[in-house]
């Protein structure tokens, strides 16, 4: 018999106040009700609230201010990582251009990873790569590789900043890259980077390694796009 352990009251409110403020239930600048009266609505202790609220206060989902009305905050201005990772864990409230901002802000970062994993760490780079080519041809096999290495990578980097970005979209990433593995092209795309970037770390030459990511990521956008064109806006985000 499989047994789950109950959802922790705290747990349960800050997951129902989190989804209420990204449904729109809360918009941003509007007010909560007050203490009492959430706390009867949630089903919970006042102390459990307030635990809550000092929790999305931290992260930048509210403000609270002694005597007055909690205030719901702009998240994509006020927010913090915290709040990424949590929208990530509620994918299916993500704004239809967030996998698009996603890969363009990959497009920034990527190459300065891969750059800086094969100046520290050429031989690294050269073992993560060596079995690419056995790769099965299909989405999920491409999706599991490409989490692995580009995560690696980053921690190859020296920069743990690097890493813990990339954690906050743990599941997410490998969700979302198996739409994007879909079309043979994408999958080919891939492979390409992989003998570039494997032929520059046999090398040692970060320089190329910072090239061929920058073309990669360039051309991955515009695979993007063709993928959401071809996909329902719910399917693209899914």
């Amino acid at each position: 018999m499989n047994w789950s352990a109950p959802q922790r009251p705290v747990d349960y409110a800050e997951q129902a106040l989190i989804t209420a403020i990204l449904e729109g239930v809360y918009p941003p600048g509007t007010t909560l009700p007050g203490e009492r009266d959430l706390a009867v609505q949630l089903g919970v202790t006042r102390p459990t609230l307030r635990e809550v609220l000092r929790r999305l206060e931290r992260d930048g989902w509210l403000s609270v201010r002694q005597g007055k009305p909690t205030t719901i905050n702009h998240i994509w201005h006020d927010g913090g990582l915290n709040v990424l990772s949590a929208i990530v864990r509620y994918s299916q409230h993500l704004p239809p251009d967030f996998i698009l901002n996603l890969l363009k802000v990959r497009l920034v970062l990527a190459p300065a990873i891969t750059c800086a994993a094969v100046e520290r760490a050429a031989e690294a780079v050269v073992a993560l790569l060596a079995d690419y080519g056995s790769l099965a041809e299909e989405p999920q096999a491409y999706a599991a590789y490409d989490w692995t290495l580009q995560r690696t990578l980053t921690i190859l980097s020296g920069n743990p900043i690097y890493t813990l970005i990339l954690n906050g979209f743990t599941g997410f990433y490998e969700t979302a890259a198996r739409l994007y593995f879909e079309p043979p092209e994408s999958r080919a795309v891939s492979r390409e980077f992989y003998a570039g970037l494997l032929d520059a770390a046999r090398r040692s030459d970060a320089n190329a390694a910072e090239q061929v990511t920058r073309d990669t990521m360039q051309k991955s956008i515009l695979l993007w796009q063709a993928v959401s064109d071809r996909s329902s806006p719910e399917e693209a985000e899914r």
